[in-house]
């Protein structure tokens, strides 16, 4: 069965019609205003699924005889008394459960999520200042280069430049 996929409340005096549309069909339950909208719908959720089990593409075809469904009645009879005894409530507490439960995993889901970009905020300054850092050294390490090949030609040149002027003084003057 597709997901039932429009439901709605309406408020009338002491009460309070439920509504839920599903597959063209609707289902409707009115309850006490006092009667939790949750464990309602829940009630016509389970009242659409064992419908279209049962009945399924028929409904369509087989609405336009009275008292068509009467023998659907025994079981709306039955899961009515559930949800009106205290069945209802361990229900409604274990939908209370599961939502407690869903909201906790959401919640660490969306901390994680957070956290991440918290890291990722973090790295990016990190790499950032390596990238920095990284410049800075590299200019560094080139003035250093060209130190030590100055000190490693220096004398070289020197000594070279000695030798040309004195062959320059004694040759050509």
């Amino acid at each position: 069965m597709r997901k039932l996929y429009k439901e709605a409340s309406i408020e009338s005096g002491n009460d309070i019609i439920h509504y839920l549309v599903s597959e063209d069909i609707i289902y409707i339950c009115v309850t006490e205003k006092s009667y939790p909208r949750k464990l309602a719908f829940l009630y016509l959720e389970e009242v659409g699924r064992e419908f279209q089990s049962s009945h399924g593409r028929d409904a369509l075809s087989t609405s336009a005889r009275p008292f068509g469904f009467s023998s659907f009645d025994t079981y709306l009879t039955k899961t009515k008394r559930i949800y009106q005894d205290q069945r209802a409530r361990s229900n409604l507490d274990k939908l209370n459960n599961e939502l407690a439960d869903v909201k906790k995993v959401m919640t660490k889901n969306i901390e994680d999520l957070l956290y991440r970009g918290d890291s990722l905020d973090k790295m990016s300054d990190l790499s950032s200042s390596l990238r920095n850092d990284s410049i800075k050294y590299r200019k560094k390490a080139q003035r250093i280069n060209f130190e030590a090949m100055l000190r490693q030609y220096v004398p070289i040149v020197g000594v070279g430049l000695m030798f040309v002027f004195l062959v320059w003084y004694m040759f050509l003057r």
